[in-house]
């Protein structure tokens, strides 16, 4: 690196040593928005020669940029932000971070002590502005010689290490500067006071090497785990969220040598793609969960649940209903996760560590009539499922979920918005399409930020994404799109004029107060935002016509917005519609 004693003045000399710092650690991608307060830390990363980064004029648009690059990623990005309400604006992604264990650095410029509660310009109180969301905090000072330079590089590691270590999150460096801002030289030769960094600035290490350490797992206490699941006939794997394909593998593994169904969530990284990859995998258990007799028949002993909380509400209440025992969940996350307080087993471990332990026989059960009765309900609700997209002339929410899963290239990312995009891709997607990786900001399920999540995700991967939007949660984030004009972003948006998913909910029967202050249809359409933003767009009518332009769309460089105009009313009969000949096909066979 070059010489930090060089430096034009003491602002920029700190904020050469913390992106070098970073860059050392491995945050080498950066997402910015212009503002004063943080020109030190701005102009340190333009500066960097491996420094990447985004600029965006909307703060909450790079947080959740974060949030999607450290999603594909799980390393963080750092999120650069000036001092006021800017740093606010990064709130909600960093609530979905701490929540779904995303890593992510929030450097906040701020101003120095002196100003603070005096009525300053664009001064609000940041000590600790994310509270309990953040992993860590600290408020570094405003630079002066009387602190140590090395301080500044050992906060750095920190903060980096507390982010990467289990339980992953945001954590906060609060950054205060006194002006000048710019990088304006004042005169002063900063050799002195950098002397003691000499063996660092001629290396490339950081500071401080952390050394990341698995959590070990007692042998004794795995074998009982091992000896007690072994015997048990009548029991279910369940996939929830999980961060690689390569912890989905291992679940796949595991179930297998168990010999119990698979359950796997949309998040799971196993649900897409892996067709009869695994004589265990039960793709579509909300479907046949809907039979009331199929429920009363599968009652299951027990319960190993590994990774996060899993999307369907159908299988959540099917578990709290029957209350297997034992239950055991496996997360790396000390949290409860347990919100209907039925875990009698809770493992904080690594999955991918946990399944690699607890797989000690290499000889797999004889296929039982249980796994047997799974497997197949699960195929013949799929063949209905793929009856009623293939023989329907109109486009629905349920057959875009299920073309696009059978679509999607290889190596393409899938973002799934909260509510029904989410839900309709763990419910109808295909097993036999490209394993694409999938994220979805579950954590709070909040409606903020999905294009820039997806934009994010799709940098993280180096790669081309898609994500399956409703309409509300487009306009929530519309300023996002000027990130698609160089990334190639397929959106998918399903236009219903209102929120969809709340047709589902008991609130739909109060017709007095349910379409304005629920439905809240807008009357909006996406082809000018796509103008506006200088992207591709497409508004197919039929099943062939969504597969051209999504085709031709997965083929470009740039962003398309793909709209999609359906119904809410018809939407809820279209999804009963087929879970009563789910669940007509099950009692009937």
């Amino acid at each position: 690196m070059n010489d930090v004693s060089a430096a034009s003045n003491l602002n920029r000399l700190w904020a050469d040593l913390i992106v070098e710092e970073l860059v050392r650690s491995g945050v080498e991608f950066f997402c910015l928005a212009p503002g004063s307060r943080s020109t030190p830390l701005t102009t340190a990363v333009a500066a960097h020669p491996k420094a990447r980064h985004v600029m965006h004029f909307d703060e909450r648009g790079t947080a959740f940029f974060a949030l999607g690059y450290g999603r594909a990623t799980r390393r963080p990005a750092a999120w650069i932000t000036t001092s006021g309400t800017a740093t606010a604006n990064g709130f909600p992604a960093v609530v979905e971070a701490a929540t779904d264990g995303v890593p992510m650095l929030l450097l906040t410029a701020d101003r120095p002590p002196e100003l603070r509660q005096t009525g300053a310009n664009q001064t609000i109180d940041q000590v600790n502005l994310f509270g309990g969301y953040a992993r860590w905090f600290f408020d570094l000072p405003a630079p002066t010689t009387a602190i140590d330079p090395a301080m500044v590089l050992t906060t750095v590691d920190q903060a980096v290490y507390r982010a990467v270590r289990a339980p992953q999150g945001p954590v906060h460096l609060n950054c205060m500067f006194r002006e000048p801002l710019a990088p304006t030289p004042d005169g002063h030769d900063y050799r002195d006071y950098t002397a003691g960094l000499g063996p660092w600035q001629a290396g490339h290490q950081p500071y401080t090497a952390y050394d990341l350490t698995t959590r070990t797992l007692d042998p004794a206490q795995i074998e009982r785990l091992w000896a007690m699941l072994r015997g048990i006939e009548h029991g279910l794997v369940v996939a929830g969220k999980l961060d690689t394909p390569a912890e989905g593998e291992a679940v796949l593994r595991l179930a297998n040598q168990l010999g119990w169904p698979l359950l796997p969530d949309v998040g799971s990284q196993i649900r897409l793609g892996r067709g009869a990859a695994s004589e265990c995998l039960v793709g579509f258990y909300d479907q046949i969960l809907g039979s009331p007799s199929f429920q009363e028949t599968h009652r299951p002993d027990a319960v190993l649940h590994l990774g996060g909380r899993p999307t369907s509400k159908r299988l959540l209440q099917y578990l709290a209903r029957h209350r297997p025992q034992p239950y055991v969940l496996v997360n790396p996350r000390p949290d409860r996760l347990d919100p209907h307080h039925q875990t009698t087993h809770r493992i904080e471990a690594d999955v991918l560590t946990f399944c690699d332990a607890l797989a000690v026989d290499s000889n797999p059960p004889n296929p039982s009539s249980w796994l047997a009765s799974w497997r197949d309900a699960s195929a013949k609700a799929e063949e209905i499922v793929d009856s009623f997209v293939n023989e329907a002339d109109a486009l629905s929410e349920p057959a875009v979920a299920r073309l696009i899963s059978q679509t999607i290239p290889e190596g393409h990312g899938l973002v799934l918005a909260s509510s029904m995009p989410v839900r309709d891709v763990d419910m109808f997607a295909a097993l036999d399409g490209s394993a694409a990786p999938v994220a979805a900001n579950r954590g709070a399920s909040g409606i903020d930020g999905l294009v820039a999540t997806a934009a994010g995700f799709a940098e993280g991967l180096n790669a081309p994404a898609t994500l399956l939007t409703g309409d509300l949660a487009l306009l929530h984030d519309l300023n996002s799109l000027a990130f698609l004009r160089d990334r190639p972003v397929v959106v998918v948006v399903i236009n219903n004029d209102g929120g969809g998913i709340f047709h589902f909910l008991p609130i739909a029967e109060h017709e007095a107060v349910f379409e304005s202050y629920f439905g809240t249809p807008h009357g909006l359409t996406f082809e000018a935002a796509a103008a506006l933003f200088g992207l591709n767009y497409h508004h197919p009518q039929s099943p062939q016509d969504f597969l051209a332009a999504y085709r031709a769309a997965c083929s470009r460089k740039a962003g398309t917005i793909i709209e999609v105009t359906t119904d809410r009313e018809e939407n809820v009969r279209l999804h009963r519609r087929v879970l009563e000949q789910v669940r007509g096909g099950l009692e009937d066979g």
